[in-house]
């Protein structure tokens, strides 16, 4: 038998999980998010079903912006409880197999498995998950995880708009099955190399308008970039990083040991816009010392810190700096958030503000 990496993803999951438990849903557009009142400013959309995402919303927006794109949708406030538990109960349904389990959120995990026919196994994992929780979900199936990972928008996809990739899937003779997709090193290029590099795994807008400086506009020319020119403009480890995302190479370990955190962050959206460079410099120093006392309460050290800014135009630029040594000091990442701040140009009203800090490894 051989080792394969299936990545399980939930359909529409936050959303599934409120129309479970008000059936009379199914069928409308449903919001989930913030407090459910669309009327009330600074809230943001969390999911949104598939109904409600054909009329244009989709989760990260704000809510008022959801309402004015679809006013008849139903709007619901998020109950991350609820979300946790059924979570839960889908991951527990994946565990009852012999297969290793790896979460990697609410909605998504990764399943490392021996098996000569994936296949089988993803119609198995999904119709057990739909028995026992009624929620469905998609299942890319690959030979490490960032193929899985691309597999499963595959999966999520109706066949008449995977016509590029029919053909391919079906050329090894493996079998295709609704909501399963295969993608591996013997499809990758036919599959891949014809796409922007932006539906790679990892590969946002601003990333992919700096690939577009080098000349890289697709899949295949990442793959075939020169990988000094990427170690130059990126740095060493990303720059051989993106080199291999282009090739689709990735991990194939699957762990069940929960990820220990590496991070903690705080970020916060104002009832009113941030105007004064003073309330600016305040909030920023709160919410840096209140990140810190939570992180040194849990006996953790740091090592980087980062500040986020969103201004009123939803721009979000993000600035970091490692420390010169590990401290557990607030009044240091205060004063280091501080400092980052004067790399950002405040021209314009401030909405949100964040910080993360980055744990130093435990034997530090």
């Amino acid at each position: 038998m051989s080792w394969w990496i299936l990545h399980v993803d939930m359909d529409q999951f936050i959303a599934a999980v409120e129309i479970r438990r008000r059936p009379e849903l199914r069928g409308l557009p449903v919001v989930v998010g913030g407090s459910g009142d669309p009327t009330q400013p600074r809230q943001v959309v969390a999911t949104a079903s598939y109904e409600a995402r054909e009329y244009g919303v989709h989760s990260g927006m704000p809510v008022r912006a959801a309402y004015k794109k679809c006013p008849q949708a139903i709007f619901l406030p998020s109950d991350p409880a609820t979300y946790e538990a059924a979570s839960t109960e889908v991951m527990d349904t994946l565990r009852s197999f012999p297969v290793v389990v790896e979460v990697w959120g609410w909605d998504e995990c990764f399943v490392g498995a021996e098996t000569d026919d994936p296949e089988q196994l993803a119609v198995d994992l999904r119709a057990a998950v739909q028995a026992r929780t009624t929620l469905t979900c998609s299942v890319g199936i690959g030979d490490n995880k960032t193929r899985a990972k691309l597999a499963t928008t595959f999966a999520k996809q109706p066949r008449s708009h995977a016509a590029p990739f029919e053909h391919a899937s079906t050329e090894d003779g493996h079998r295709e099955f609704d909501g399963v997709y295969r993608l591996t090193g013997a499809n990758w290029r036919e599959v891949m190399d014809h796409r922007p590099v932006r539906e790679l795994w990892g590969i946002g807008s601003r990333m992919e308008r700096n690939l577009n400086e080098l000349g890289v506009f697709t899949i295949a020319d990442l793959a075939a970039a020169d990988v000094d020119v990427l170690r130059k403009r990126f740095g060493p480890k990303m720059g051989a990083w993106y080199a291999a995302l282009g090739r689709g190479l990735g991990d194939t370990e699957v762990t069940d040991v929960p990820r220990e955190p590496i991070s903690r962050s705080h970020e916060e959206t104002f009832p009113e816009d941030l105007v004064e460079r003073a309330d600016v410099e305040e909030q920023l120093r709160r919410i840096a010392v209140e990140v810190t006392r939570d992180v040194v309460a849990e006996g953790r050290s740091i090592q980087r810190v980062w500040v986020k800014v969103r201004f009123i135009s939803f721009y979000t630029p993000i600035k970091s700096r490692k420390l010169p040594e590990v401290t557990q000091d607030p009044e240091v990442i205060a004063t280091t958030a501080l400092a980052l701040l004067t790399k950002f140009e405040l021209r314009r009203p401030i909405r949100l503000l964040g910080v993360r800090v980055e744990f130093a490894p435990s034997a530090q």
